[in-house]
């Protein structure tokens, strides 16, 4: 995705993982036999389970009660992408007998499947990635509701920024937590949520580096600012659901908020004295490291880690940083208001 998301390395998560044409999906011997195995139901002799079942998950040839268990229903898969996975398996054991290195299929490397994962390890990464990000929430939380002084009158934090930052926490555990459904089962629904989800986040996450690089605490300003930025977002996201799911045009989108955000902090850390701009270094000297693994983008290991999943890997140090810095920052600013008032 990918997509609270390192600000380095966020605009990566609503860019890849778009499914395009691929060398693979070209091959004429890989597109034979996806289609005799949808008319056979059946590869090299070995039958093909959701082959046997309707698009309805009915069983050829018998009762509508003889239907798939509801656990296999919901993975969404059926002959087609099953036929697409063994003859993209076939296909890559008879590339390397030959000394040929993997291809893509469908904009993706060849992954080996595991239970009900489609890319396990990306899938565990995302997963491990949420759990980050609701830890650093919930410390941000703790750390300005009970750890930090509240104004007298109303019980509000001092922290000028709290409330963008908690609307900040929730989008990226929803889009990490679409991200992580994505990876372990790719179909037209979990790609527009994921997508979607990613661009709501790295949007709303320009809005709030805005705000907080130039410590906007006017709300009329916050709103001068946010207003346009949400108003186009709104509209990109419903262009993207409900008129054409245009990879090219979201790839443009993504990569300019993420650039306009990277040189936002990088710009803020180095002037600013706030004690903890050295995270903020190195979330976005990190993050630009882990851009050269997308870059790279090498074939899986063994069937099973690629470049992408490597960088979900980099993206868990990297949002403990971050929300380590949003804490710090909530103590600096409510250390620097107290004692103005004073």
């Amino acid at each position: 995705m990918d997509r609270c998301l390192p600000v380095a390395i966020l605009f990566f998560v609503c860019v890849f993982g778009a499914a395009s044409a691929s060398e693979g999906d070209a091959d004429p011997l890989y597109r034979e036999c996806i289609q005799q195995c949808e008319k056979n139901g059946s590869i090299g002799g070995s039958s093909v389970q959701h082959c046997q079942f309707s698009a309805e998950g009915v069983l050829a040839d018998s009762p509508w009660y003889m239907q798939e268990p509801l656990y296999v229903q919901w993975k969404q898969w059926n002959c087609r992408s099953d036929c697409q996975y063994f003859c993209m398996m076939q296909r890559e054991k008879e590339r390397e007998a030959l000394g040929l290195r993997p291809v893509k299929y469908h904009g993706k490397w060849p992954l080996k499947r595991s239970s009900v994962l489609q890319e396990p390890v990306s899938t565990i990464l995302s997963a491990l990635t949420l759990v980050v990000e609701f830890n650093g929430w919930l410390s941000f939380i703790l750390v300005s509701y009970y750890k930090l002084p509240l104004r007298p009158q109303t019980g509000r934090t001092y922290y000028e920024f709290t409330c963008m930052w908690h609307i900040y926490g929730l989008l990226s555990m929803n889009a990490w937590f679409w991200g992580a459904i994505f990876h372990a089962r790719s179909f037209d629904l979990s790609e527009k949520l994921d997508i979607s989800s990613s661009v709501a986040l790295l949007g709303f996450s320009l809005i709030l580096s805005i705000l907080r690089t130039f410590n906007v605490k006017n709300e009329a300003s916050r709103v001068m600012v946010g207003a346009p930025l949400l108003a186009f977002l709104t509209t990109h996201i419903l262009y993207l659901n409900f008129y054409q799911l245009d990879y090219g045009l979201n790839k443009k989108v993504c990569i300019a908020m993420g650039i306009a955000q990277v040189l936002l902090w990088a710009v803020w850390a180095g002037v600013t004295r706030h004690p903890s701009r050295i995270k903020i270094l190195v979330v976005v000297i990190g993050g630009a490291m882990a851009a050269l693994l997308e870059l790279y983008d090498f074939p899986p290991y063994d069937g099973w880690v690629d470049s992408h999943a490597l960088w979900h890997a980099i993206n868990i140090p990297l949002a403990y940083l971050w929300w380590s810095f949003v804490s710090e920052d909530a103590e600096f600013r409510t250390s620097a208001i107290t004692k103005k008032n004073k």
